[in-house]
Order: C-alpha cells, then structure tokens, then sequence
C-alpha cells in the first residue's frame, strides 16, 4: 500500500525491517507534517509529590515483580539533583494517610495554570499542541514517520539540537571516517551523539545527496551486533522506531510482551495515534490486528485499548468523580471475591494522568492500601504489568524508566535491546529526570552501570547519550 513516488527507496536492510518487498526511507524532513507526541515542557504536567519525605520499602514490585529499592520515589525537580534523606529514617513512611510509602501530596487543584514543577515529557492526557485544534493533526492519509526537531525543544532531555548545523559537513565527516582501512569510530560516535533526531534525518538526506549513497548501508557495512543496532536505532525517526519496536515484538515465534507495555501505556494519545499509521503506511499492516492475534484475554483487551490513542485530555480533575472511581475499582476487586477485569481497563484506559493520581488517592483512602498493591493482588501476569506500568507513569513517569534501565542491565547478561530502545527514545525527551531518578533508587548512576555492562565503542556511544 504506497503512493507513487512514496516513500522513496534507500532505507537499508536490517534484520526484520522493513519486510521484504517494503525497502524504504522516509521523506526528508518538512517534506511532511508530522508532529511529535510529547508537548514541550510546561504543558499539562502535574503537580509532583512534595520533596518532604520518601517512599517506605513497602512500594511496589515493579513491571516485571522486582521491587524498587526503597519503594517508588517522588518526581526529581527538572535540573536539580535529587535530595537524600539522611540517617536510619530513609524509606520509612511519613505518618498521616495515603499511599503505603507515599507522601500525601499538597492539596491543590490540577487545572487552571502550570504545574509548580512540570514532569517533563507530557502525559498521555496531556494537551495536543496548540495548532491542531480539536486535537486532530493534519497529517496526509500516509504521513512520514518523522518529528520536527521543534517539538522537542525545552524538555529535558540530553541530547539537544547542535548549534550551527550543517548537514553537509557532518555527511562528510561521516564519510572520511568509513573511508578506507578501518573505522573511525569516535569520529562517528561524535557526531551522531551530538545531533537531535531531526538533524540525523538531514545528515542521512545530505549523504545520499553528496555521495549517491545511502549512509545507512555504508554504516551497516562498517558496523555490528549492539553498535550496529544502536546505530540504527539513533537514525530512525522516533515514531518509525517505535511502530518498528512494536513490529519486531510480534514478528514471528513468540511475542515480547514487554515491549509491548513499555511502548503503548507509555505514549501519549499523539504518539499512538502516529504508530498507528507510520505501522499502517510502513509495514502495511493494521497495528490492532496484529495485537489481536498475538495476546489474548484481559492483556489483549488492555492493548487494543491503548491503542486507541483516546484517553481523555481534560487536565481539570473531577474530584467527585475520583471518589466514584476509587469505589468503583475497591468493589471491582478487594471488595469482592473474583475481580472485574473489565472495571479496571475501563478506567484506567480512558482516564487522564492528573484524574487518575486523584483515583489512586481516594482509593487509599477507601481501601486502606494503594491501588497498585491491589493490581499486584488481584492480577497476574502481563495484564498485571501493563496495570501498573499505567498507574507508575501516573506517578512518575521517569522512574518506570529508570527501574526498566536497571533490570535490563542487573544480574547476568545485559538485555541491550530494552537498553538501546529506552536511552535512544527517551534521549530527547527526559533523560536528565531518568539519571535523577536512577541515582535516587539505586544509589549508582546510570553511566557507572552501563559502563560495568558494557564495552568498546558501544558503551562509547551509550555514554555520549546519557551525558556521561
């Protein structure tokens, strides 16, 4: 399913994408409209918990039942390194009502003006950029897969558009560097860590342009195993590597359900409606379908949910209807014997973050734990982590990140696919709040870890990311 003339050819082969008979590159950028997902900085956010106290050890286990050390934290300050609670007291409890090991939060409205401190990166009920009004984007039936490097400005991540680009030099930098015998790798590694996705996408246009050669094919040629991935993942447009993510995860024998969760109940309604058609327009297939015939039951239901991209948007939170809710949940699980699945998907798919926080306040006032020990009670399984994952990023969205980071590099072996994907889609979106937040949980940083993991140019690369 193509247009003529779109997309043009060039894009290279790479172990599963794109399938065979489907070769392609993506427009050159402003070829298209296209927006990006997450609002700048500022836009819907809420309020985080106040700074006055930590979470206990008795948080939550996280999406694949490890628990964070120390429970799950309150959201870092953007630019600020977080604060330690010092003596025998860290991770107990501060006394009075609320979540098992969490700070009451200050007790203000949601809507009418900015966040005190916005988290970074927007939410998935958060607003759609001012220009599309009603929320509708204007892209064409089969829009490119990339974003503008416009619509990630001011948020918080580590890699920031270069000053005084030009495309055409770094093409030929790029070019000395695989020319002849051997690799300059740092030469690559230098490049490719300082430039937004945005100008990757015209260093790409401006090779084919200078050399007649497509650089993803010369790079490939000159790279392998985790660099070459990670290469790749960093020349990919976010919303094509993600509906590419998401391909991968069901193609053939098995499915990662994992990439499955972090993916749709992470994104905002923007994002998710844009893999939608970059899947459809790229892979020729309908992402739906394609969820529908790799899960089942109640986690299938929940995904085709997410996918719809239609959680509400209204930032103003309805604290009657948080009290209902919370009843609803309290008699749809503790309150019964069974548990009505359904309940949950129905408010925890269609719900905004800032109304569910306020859910999952009432609820520990009605039921005397928090909600996301009554998932970990009443659910199992994929479903139970998909849940949670939601209720994490309406917590703190940073340290789902952060706790996925972690156990994709504890223990033995380094799973790198989880670890390219996150510091490569979040890079430009809150990296910085992620290193808070890793630090904060597991008393190391981000960079000592992946460098004790691994190795050669790869942690070279990975290091330059994370601003190490």
């Amino acid at each position: 399913m193509s247009y003529p003339g779109y997309p043009p050819t060039g894009y290279p082969a790479f172990p599963g994408y794109p399938p065979a008979g489907q070769e392609s590159s993506f427009p050159p950028p402003g070829q298209y409209s296209y927006p990006s997902g997450f609002p700048p900085m500022g836009g819907g956010a809420y309020p985080p918990t106040p700074s006055s106290g930590y979470p206990g050890a008795g948080g939550y286990p996280g999406a694949g039942g490890y628990p964070a050390p120390g429970g799950y934290p309150s959201a870092p300050q953007p630019g600020g390194a977080p604060s330690y609670p010092g003596g025998q007291g860290f991770g107990a409890p501060p006394s009075g009502a609320g979540f098992s090991g969490y700070p009451q939060p200050p007790s203000q409205s949601y809507g009418g003006g900015p966040a005190q401190v916005p988290l970074p990166g927007g939410f998935p009920g958060g607003p759609m950029p001012s220009q599309y009004p009603g929320g509708q984007s204007p892209y064409p039936s089969q829009a490119s897969c990339s974003q503008p490097a416009s619509m990630t400005q001011g948020t918080q991540g580590t890699i920031k558009p270069a000053a005084n680009f030009d495309a055409m030099r770094d093409a030929e930098i790029l070019r000395k560097a695989m020319k002849g015998f051997g690799t300059d790798e740092q030469a690559i590694v230098d490049v490719v860590a300082n430039r937004s996705n945005d100008q990757r996408q015209k260093i790409k246009a401006a090779f084919k342009t200078m050399y007649g050669k497509d650089l993803i094919k010369d790079l490939k040629s000159e790279l392998s195993g985790n660099m070459e991935e990670l290469i790749l993942a960093l020349f990919m447009p976010p919303t094509y590597y993600d509906a590419w993510s998401l391909q991968n995860a069901m193609k053939g024998a098995g499915t990662q359900e994992r990439v499955l969760i972090e993916i749709l109940c992470t994104r905002t309604n923007q994002e998710i409606r844009e893999i939608v058609r970059c899947y459809q327009s790229e892979f020729g297939r309908d992402l739906e379908k394609d969820i529908r015939s790799d899960t089942s039951g109640h986690f299938e239901r929940l995904l085709v949910s997410m996918c719809q991209g239609n959680r509400d948007e209204n930032q103003n939170v309805n604290h009657q209807l948080a009290q209902e809710d919370a009843q609803r949940l309290y008699q749809a699980g503790e309150g019964r014997l069974g548990t009505d699945e359904s309940c949950f998907n129905m408010i925890l798919a269609t719900r905004s973050f800032p109304q569910l926080k306020a859910t999952m306040e009432a609820y520990s006032r009605v039921a005397n734990r928090d909600l996301l020990s009554s998932v970990g009670r009443e659910f199992s399984g994929n479903v139970e982590s998909g849940l949670k994952t939601i209720l994490q990023c309406v917590l703190n969205r940073p340290a789902f990140f952060a706790e996925r980071l972690y156990y994709s590099m504890k223990g033995a072996g380094t799973d790198d696919s989880t670890l390219v994907r996150i510091v490569v889609t979040r890079s430009e979106i809150d990296l910085v709040q992620i290193k808070q937040m890793f630090i904060q949980m597991y008393q190391k940083t981000l960079g000592t870890m992946i460098a004790s993991d691994t190795s050669g140019d790869y942690r070279r690369l990975l290091l330059a990311i994370v601003g190490q």
